[in-house]
């Protein structure tokens, strides 16, 4: 359908009886949404009477103020590691000499841990009889960390995650 003077006059009052363009569109019948919002553009309608959608008001809580140290120069104290946290994993390193399989000669049973750099002439794979994976069991051990424990929730983690929706 074309826009005749009475549908552009139609339009002109429900874009400032605020409806949205669906609904224009909806209330028109034979146009888009899309149809509505260029003829909204073209004939240069701007503000509406009413917004389509109120405004959501937010609330931001006010912060509390941080607590001023007595003595700024004094060294801190590390806190005593809790029995329920889980201990840092200290990183395993394994000695990287060169390798024996290159990308012609690698199995299937063996290690494909990549020893240098790959655009280098002395680049090797590791070569060593793999178990269950890729690796062999000194490089799955680099390469798989165990998982860390989850935090517990307590009254604390949970408003400090709270924080963020207020």
């Amino acid at each position: 359908m074309g826009w005749t003077d009475e549908r552009v006059e139609l339009l002109k009052k429900l874009w400032q009886d605020g409806l949205s363009a669906s609904q224009i569109a909806k209330q028109l019948g034979g146009v888009t949404r899309n149809a509505v919002i260029g003829k909204v553009h073209r004939l240069g309608l701007s503000g509406r009477a009413t917004p389509s959608k109120p405004a959501r008001t937010t609330f931001k809580a006010p912060r509390p103020a941080r607590p001023i140290s007595a003595a700024p120069s004094a060294p801190r104290r590390l806190a005593e590691p809790s029995a329920h946290a889980p201990h840092p994993m200290p990183v395993r390193y394994v000695d990287e000499t060169p390798g024996t399989a290159t990308v012609l000669t690698l199995g299937a049973h063996m290690c494909k841990w990549p020893i240098g750099d790959p655009s280098m002439d002395n680049f090797t794979f590791c070569g060593r009889r793999s178990g269950d994976g890729p690796y062999c069991h000194e490089h799955s051990q680099v390469a798989y960390q165990p998982a860390q424990a989850k935090k517990r929730s307590g009254p604390a983690e949970l408003a400090r995650s709270l924080r963020r929706y207020i």
